[in-house]
């Protein structure tokens, strides 16, 4: 019945999103990030290596569930974690791509991985504290939202009437779920409260990319939106730790 709920409400809320908000365009400035300095040869130095820790975790992680050392009970079902630290692994070139040359088609490859990881993490975590097998029916369903969401972007954008509403949903209705979720239902494992951290550390950095060109006057060395991807990596670092030192209750 919870389950139906949930699904209910996500449903009701895509669709009054659709119907009573217009579309909603990428800002003008998204592109203006506030640390555009040249090292090495590298354009938009920080905010191209700032990636690298998403590379390394998605890389772990995909070694450490491929050994099945991540303690969960999807390994029979679905490789729902796999591809949650294959999508994290993924973010650390799109991202970096994206950096080099901030522009529309860049921005693509840096947004498809991302849902890749939003996905697979929202699976996950809702088929953990709700039903194990709830993943056989959201994991690929979602995953396909996920790409339409950022493909619906690109052509709405090519088509000179950008609309992000889609992805703004793929990225933000898992913010409200999963603490609902989380906070109503008990889990099979322990350190659960790490969740916390992981939605703590997620807030913090977008915070730090709506204040990128602020925090880099304040700082002078770093831009908020480098600080955004070592937070964002801390987040997804605290979801790896979980999986890792958590034992079944």
């Amino acid at each position: 019945m919870k389950i139906k709920l949930i699904i209910i409400f996500s449903i009701s809320l895509i669709a009054s999103i659709f119907i009573f908000i217009g579309p909603i365009e990428q800002p003008q400035n998204y592109y203006n990030f506030s640390d555009k300095n040249n090292h090495l040869g590298v354009n938009n130095f920080f905010n191209v290596i700032s990636n690298i820790p998403f590379l390394l975790i998605g890389l772990f992680g995909l070694i450490l569930d491929k050994n099945k050392k991540l303690i969960n009970d999807n390994y029979s079902i679905t490789p729902v974690y796999s591809i949650f630290f294959f999508g994290v692994f993924l973010t650390s070139f799109g991202s970096s791509w994206f950096h080099l040359n901030p522009s529309n088609e860049t921005l693509v490859w840096d947004r498809l991985p991302m849902t890749i990881g939003f996905m697979a993490l929202t699976t996950g975590l809702l088929s953990e504290y709700l039903k194990r097998e709830l993943q056989l029916y959201l994991l690929y369903p979602l995953l396909l939202i996920g790409f339409t969401s950022v493909i619906y972007w690109h052509f709405t954008e090519q088509a000179g009437r950008g609309d992000l509403r889609l992805y703004a949903l793929v990225q933000f209705l898992p913010l409200l779920i999963i603490p609902a979720v989380v906070v109503t239902h008990k889990s099979r494992y322990t350190r659960s409260w790490d969740l916390i951290w992981v939605f703590i550390f997620y807030v913090l950095a977008k915070v730090m990319e709506h204040f990128d060109h602020a925090i880099h006057q304040l700082l002078g060395s770093i831009s908020g939106h480098s600080i955004k991807h070592l937070l964002a990596a801390a987040a997804t670092y605290m979801l790896l730790r979980m999986l890792w030192l958590r034992k079944p209750m």
